[in-house]
């Protein structure tokens, strides 16, 4: 029982290396990983070759799927070349079980040493987070020593030798158990390593460790799949293809399996390096064959799994992928993509705002609710996502932008709530008082609801460049705006005592307009402080003594 359970936590070490290592990787390369394997990339053997450096670097194959069907998913890459970079990717793991095969036990000491010593001194730093690399690293050739270790004595207990007894070399019933195996450790490389051992301590034969390799493969196909089971058809689609080629590897092998045994047999070297050989070779040459047949494959793929049009509903978040929620970057990254498109809803209820005040179309139409409703939705999914990532871990910068996204988040919710309200007055006016906006009025009116929208965007763009010079001219607009809206309101006054019946019976409505335009156009500005408050000290005063000079 006790050898059982060291083998167990050193496949839980193995584990808890590759995940370590991932998330270390991502955290510092993951943006440059996904501009790698995010673009839609026209040569095959580029994304091929990308799928290959991906996995070598985050040792995992699991972890690749994963941000390629993300891609997908949101619609940043397309499906075929998703396809090309996960047969790439069975490649790279296949890679990266030869390599850390190799003596290196004297690496792992000093990988631990070193790594944590930087982590725990720099924590929040590159080096830092380079430095959890190297832990997860070492972590990984440790328990690879201590997987060995483990099940030397199994191999010599009569009941193992029975249990692996039963497999007579049948592929479809090894590939099962190699298939399960890899499910139950988490890991293809996991089970692919046990085999290897297995092997070399003559408890299994070698057709039964070679099914149980090629099962192996299907299992992490299989955990793929099951991982995508909350995503959309588009990010399933790319596991399937993963799923069905590794299938085909396998129809495709069992004709030739018997005379591959027996000239790998016939080689001068151990059945450890028989197997893990056997594992590169499958692999490589099963994706190099398949290669050619990812346009079909990803056709057949969005036959199976089609996308299902929405049709009714509130708006869905697009780019709030869980998976990133381990890389501060890459989250912060589609959390800000997620609330420009709460902006693009408001300037769309900007402009159908406009439509009310001219008369065009009622107060608050069934399209007003949805995008409010739109609004809410996206605000929500944004303020839970930012919510799962640890602040402690949080580097000053990562911190300052997930402080800028709630807040623009924020602002826009409440921009949304004050669009609302504002047509809702504007409806009562209509239908129970049957007044409307004097032609000058509304002239005026419009006028400033067109600065409005032009402040809205340029928010948006300060947001998103964080540039120091188009933050500054946010808030020049922002002074122009509030000097303007002065000048309306004067105007308006003078109206009213020149007696301008209109201007009378829509005196109350017209000023308050004004006014929850000018907190409208607060709130669109908002942006322009953080950017100026981060770059310089000092911005904000010369910019308000040279604004104030110049505003009219």
């Amino acid at each position: 029982m006790l050898t059982l359970l060291n083998l167990l936590s050193a496949v839980a070490l193995l584990i808890w290396g590759t995940h370590i290592v991932r998330t270390g990787i991502l955290r510092v390369y993951g943006s440059n990983l996904r501009h790698v394997i995010g673009r839609n990339m026209s040569k095959r053997w580029l994304a091929f070759l990308s799928g290959i450096a991906v996995t070598a670097m985050v040792q995992s194959s699991n972890a690749t799927a994963m941000l390629v069907t993300s891609f997908v998913g949101q619609g940043l890459m397309a499906l075929t070349p998703a396809l090309v970079t996960m047969l790439g990717a069975d490649v790279g793991t296949a890679l990266m079980a030869r390599v850390l095969t190799f003596d290196l036990s004297w690496l792992s000491p000093l990988l631990i040493f070193l790594g944590v010593i930087f982590f725990l001194s720099r924590k929040q730093t590159r080096l830092g987070q380079m430095g959890r690399v190297a832990i997860g690293l070492g972590l990984i050739i440790l328990a690879l020593q201590l997987i060995v270790e483990a099940a030397d004595p199994i191999t010599h207990a009569k009941g193992v030798k029975v249990i692996f007894a039963s497999l007579t070399g049948d592929i479809l019933l090894d590939a099962l158990m190699g298939a399960l195996f890899a499910m139950i450790s988490y890991s293809s490389l996991a089970a692919v390593l046990l085999t290897a051992t297995l092997a070399g301590a003559k408890v299994i034969s070698l057709p039964v460790a070679l099914g149980l390799v090629i099962g192996a493969n299907i299992g992490s196909g299989v955990l793929a799949f099951l991982s995508t089971s909350m995503q959309n058809p588009a990010g399933r689609q790319v596991a399937l293809g993963s799923l069905l080629y590794k299938l085909i590897g396998l129809l495709l092998i069992i004709p030739v399996l018997d005379p591959l045994v027996h000239w790998i047999d016939s080689l001068d070297y151990s059945p450890q390096e028989m197997v893990i050989g056997f594992h590169l070779l499958y692999n490589t040459v099963r994706c190099l064959i398949l290669l050619p047949t990812v346009s079909p494959m990803a056709r057949f793929c969005a036959w199976v799994l089609p996308e299902t049009p929405q049709i009714n509903g509130t708006a869905k978040p697009r780019h709030l992928d869980p998976t990133a929620l381990v890389t501060p970057s890459l989250a912060l990254a589609n959390a800000s993509r997620e609330t420009l498109r709460m902006g693009d809803l408001i300037d769309h209820m900007l402009e159908a705002m406009l439509d009310v005040l001219q008369g065009k179309q009622s107060a608050v139409t069934q399209e007003m609710r949805r995008l409010s409703d739109d609004v809410e939705a996206l605000y929500s999914a944004i303020k839970l996502y930012l919510a799962q990532m640890p602040r402690e871990d949080l580097s000053d910068q990562d911190s300052r932008r997930w402080a800028e996204i709630i807040e623009l988040a924020i602002n826009l919710k409440l921009a949304s709530d004050l669009i609302e309200r504002m047509l809702r007055k504007v409806q009562q006016q209509k239908t129970s008082q049957r007044r409307s906006f004097s032609e000058v009025g509304l002239e005026e009116l419009a006028g400033l609801h067109s600065q409005l929208i032009v402040n809205l965007r340029l928010g948006l763009s300060v947001f998103l460049s964080a540039d120091k010079e188009s933050a500054r001219q946010l808030l020049r607009e922002k002074r122009r705006f509030r000097a303007q809206e002065r000048r309306l309101a004067h105007a308006h006054v003078s109206r009213l005592q020149r007696k301008i019946v209109q201007s009378i019976e829509t005196s109350s409505l017209h000023l308050e307009m004004i006014a929850d335009m000018k907190r409208l156009n607060s709130l669109f500005c908002g942006s322009a402080y953080v950017v100026l408050e981060n770059s310089d000290t000092g911005a904000l005063a010369v910019d308000d003594l040279a604004d104030i000079t110049h505003s009219p």
